[in-house]
């Protein structure tokens, strides 16, 4: 199949790729992809959920965990920047991994993501009644019911904006996002000058080496269970793809929009990380139920640690409307293509939104999420939730990245910039993030609960998959092109980066 244009998206068949009755087309900006980007990784919201995880696991080589996973994540990012060049659509990697590979790995890729960001609607609406509750009573934050009861508020109110319009979720991303980056910008800074004076820990760089880790597999710090963890502290960047179809000149902006986020939350990461090694001992954060609100009362006493509680706020409840926009996306994608039920297809007459799937999904969600409050631990919810999602993660960024290899293998040799940015930094993420899928699940370092969900959820998805394929759906039936792009002369390639 050769690469198709702007105007014509890369899902085929679509009865509703016209203008008047597709996606709000050209809605989104530059600068509204990489705040996307941003919202989606969720730096507050991962720093403050997952770091007593990822310092209970690796101890003090959370840095490093970050960093080796972080240059294979900006390796993701770049994949998914020229993937977007094929054609832009709201199923992202699910199009172009089946377009590219084959058809099953793309729904795959789709389903993976879909069940991926249901886990999350309770692992994030679990702090968002939590911090929110905080604010204003140390006693209400504690109790399943109230932080039931307001995670689900939350939750339903994100769910509202994103099925009334993109431009009204991306409206309040940057009311929301901004205030989240400038309050962690601030609390780093001060950070790093409390720790000139009262570090607990003195910086050392071997926290960004492999001298902390037990070793690559096994149980105990090895490297494999601290990168499933990082990667969930950066998974969410590529809703600026799913966004493509409503973004102006999508072929650059939505790829380079993630490729900005993962690179401020990556720096984010990193920072906060290492700052938190030097200021707060181990034995504190691993009790912790927000890492950075103890950060922000030990830099900046009570009115700090209420900061930090309101970022962290803001992120959770930002993060949940980003997986919201990116699921719906996808199930979008999927049900045009015929391989979910037509209902998923739908769009909204006035907002032109996926507002069948919004409301499913916000139900699904809230669902889980009740019965989830009724467990014996929050923490070991919130536990098997991101090892799942990692998993799930692994396994479709994996195929993202081998896709662009085998999309672009020809282009790639052109130049020397075309082989580092299109083939090698794809090449590593994909096959770094299918590393640790393989080794999370044969080395013993996830107990039986994380990989009867992760993998579970996955394997439901043969129900599905077989009954259209069955039905006889065009996109499970359509070969795959191995890499068919434009001639060298036509595609511009990696220089299109800048």
């Amino acid at each position: 199949m050769s690469v198709v244009s702007e105007a014509e998206p890369i899902d085929p068949g679509h009865e509703h790729a016209g203008h008047h009755h597709g996606l709000d087309k050209g809605a989104l900006g530059f600068l509204d992809a990489i705040v996307m980007a941003v919202a989606g990784s969720a730096p507050a919201y991962s720093i403050a959920a997952t770091t007593a995880l990822l310092v209970g696991t690796v101890g003090l080589a959370g840095p490093a965990a970050l960093l080796w996973c972080g240059i294979p994540m900006f390796g993701i990012a770049l994949a998914y920047h020229q993937l977007n060049k094929m054609g832009a659509s709201a199923g992202a990697a699910y199009a172009w991994v089946g377009r590219v590979l084959h058809p099953y790995l793309g729904w795959l890729t789709g389903w993976c993501l879909v069940v991926s960001a249901l886990i999350f609607m309770v692992a994030g609406s679990f702090p968002a009644g939590q911090v929110t509750l905080s604010l204003f009573s140390a006693s209400a934050a504690s109790q399943a019911g109230w932080v039931a009861l307001v995670g689900s508020v939350w939750f339903l109110v994100m769910a509202y904006f994103v099925a009334r319009g993109v431009r009204i979720t991306a409206n309040a991303q940057w009311i929301m996002s901004s205030i989240e980056i400038l309050l962690l910008v601030i609390f780093v800074v001060l950070g790093f000058i409390h720790a000139g004076s009262h570090s607990h820990v003195s910086f050392s760089l071997s926290w960004l080496g492999f001298s902390h880790f037990s070793g690559f597999t096994g149980s105990g710090a090895s490297f494999v269970a601290g990168a499933l963890i990082a990667a969930f502290y950066y998974w969410g960047w590529d809703v600026s793809s799913n966004l493509g179809e409503e973004t102006e000149d999508s072929e650059k902006n939505s790829g380079a929009g993630g490729l900005i986020g993962v690179g401020i939350c990556f720096v984010l990461f990193e920072l906060f990380t290492v700052v938190i090694n030097m200021d707060i001992p181990a034995k504190t954060i691993n009790n912790s139920g927000n890492v950075l609100q103890n950060l922000g009362y030990v830099v900046g006493g009570g009115l700090g640690g209420k900061l930090m509680i309101i970022a962290v706020a803001l992120s959770t409840i930002a993060t949940l409307e980003t997986t919201l926009i990116q699921v719906t996306r996808s199930l979008w994608s999927m049900a045009r293509e015929k391989t979910l039920p037509a209902k998923f297809g739908e769009l909204h007459p006035e907002w032109r939104t996926p507002a069948f799937a919004t409301a499913v999904v916000a139900l699904i969600s809230l669902a889980l999420f009740v019965v989830s409050s009724f467990a014996n631990s929050v923490d070991s919810v919130l536990t098997n939730a991101i090892n799942a999602i990692g998993l799930q993660i692994a396994i479709y960024y994996s195929l993202a990245g081998l896709a662009a290899v085998v999309a672009f293998r020809k282009v790639a040799f052109k130049s020397l910039s075309n082989l580092v940015l299109m083939f090698l930094f794809p090449l590593l993420g994909g096959i770094f993030m299918l590393f640790v899928f393989v080794e999370s699940l044969t080395s013993g370092s996830l107990n039986g609960a994380d990989i009867g969900i992760g993998m579970g959820a996955i394997l439901i998805g043969i129900i599905p998959l077989g009954y259209y394929a069955m039905k006889g759906s065009p996109y499970l039936r359509e070969k795959p092109t191995l890499g068919n792009v434009p001639p060298a002369e036509e595609f511009v390639g990696a220089e299109r980066i800048a």
